[in-house]
């Protein structure tokens, strides 16, 4: 993974990808300077995130794709998109669920937490089922994370029964659409690790 990381972008996908990551550094700064420290704090949460990708070795279209999608859940916070669009609290979970699922299962993988879909005997449904389980998973983390903000940071944090519960349903559709994508389209590089 470390090999993935340190490679040299190839390419305008994988120059995008790191533009990206570097937009997501600048986002910081400028949130620091222009809001609320809150606000800074928030975007900074998205850089281990976007890094993910560069060490897993997925293919350029997805990391460029993963990339707008965690930057625009970090900023629709700070510019708060979720409380002005009533819809989009539920567009974000689901994009940002699934992505983040599909890159975890990938870094699971190469771990060899979870069946690498490489392999020879690997069945359909093990990414289905297993995706959708990382994704319910990420969801509960998420909303036990905006409950400790909520009690322990800001009161303006809205967290609701109602809202929590149709966040993690929504993320777990979103993670369960990224379950089919990983059985329909290759995601990761060739090069990104050796076939097992």
């Amino acid at each position: 993974m470390r090999r993935n990381f340190l490679r040299r972008p190839y390419g305008i996908g994988e120059w995008a990808a790191d533009a990206l990551r570097v937009a997501g550094l600048v986002s910081v700064l400028i949130a620091a300077v222009v809001f609320e420290p809150t606000d800074a704090g928030i975007l900074a949460f998205s850089l281990p995130a976007l890094l993910v990708p560069r060490f897993v070795g997925v293919r350029s279209g997805f990391d460029v794709v993963y990339g707008v999608v965690v930057l625009t859940a970090a900023w629709s916070n700070v510019l708060d998109l979720y409380t002005r669009i009533s819809w989009w609290d539920l567009v974000v979970h689901f994009a940002c669920t699934g992505v983040l699922a599909v890159i975890l299962y990938l870094a699971l993988s190469r771990a060899r937490v979870v069946p690498d879909l490489r392999g020879i005997a690997v069945p359909r449904r093990a990414p289905l089922v297993l995706t959708a389980a990382i994704g319910l998973a990420i969801s509960a983390l998420w909303e036990m994370v905006e409950w400790a903000g909520w009690r322990f940071i800001s009161d303006e944090i809205y967290v609701a029964y109602q809202d929590s519960i149709g966040d993690m349903a929504i993320g777990g559709l979103g993670a369960l659409v990224g379950g089919v994508m990983l059985t329909r389209i290759r995601l990761d590089r060739e090069d990104a690790l050796p076939r097992p």
